[in-house]
């Protein structure tokens, strides 16, 4: 299960991080992002994932540059990687990987 976080949590929990971290930026009112969410469980058996309300934590989307959503960024060693931008399936988020 992903674990939503708010804007001290990211610090810690993602920014100071070691490995691969995936962050997925929604808003309750996102119909791609309701859809979005059982995947991102799902990717959560095997990885860390965290989920950010964009609208709660507006600051840490802008820092990022999240203009469209869900959006997930995947960060390694507390860095963003790769990112991906709409509804994508299970193994389209986990390709980020690679």
């Amino acid at each position: 299960m992903s674990k939503k976080i708010n804007g001290e949590e990211f610090k810690s929990d993602v920014l100071e991080s070691r490995g691969f971290v995936f962050v997925d930026f929604y808003a309750d009112w996102c119909g791609p992002c309701k859809m979005l969410g059982p995947i991102m469980d799902e990717i959560a058996n095997d990885n860390v994932v965290y989920k950010i309300n964009v609208d709660e934590e507006s600051e840490i989307a802008s820092d990022y540059g999240i203009m469209s959503i869900p959006c997930v960024i995947l960060f390694k060693d507390g860095k963003e990687y790769k990112r991906s931008i709409g509804l994508k399936n299970k193994e389209e988020i986990l390709e980020l990987m690679n």
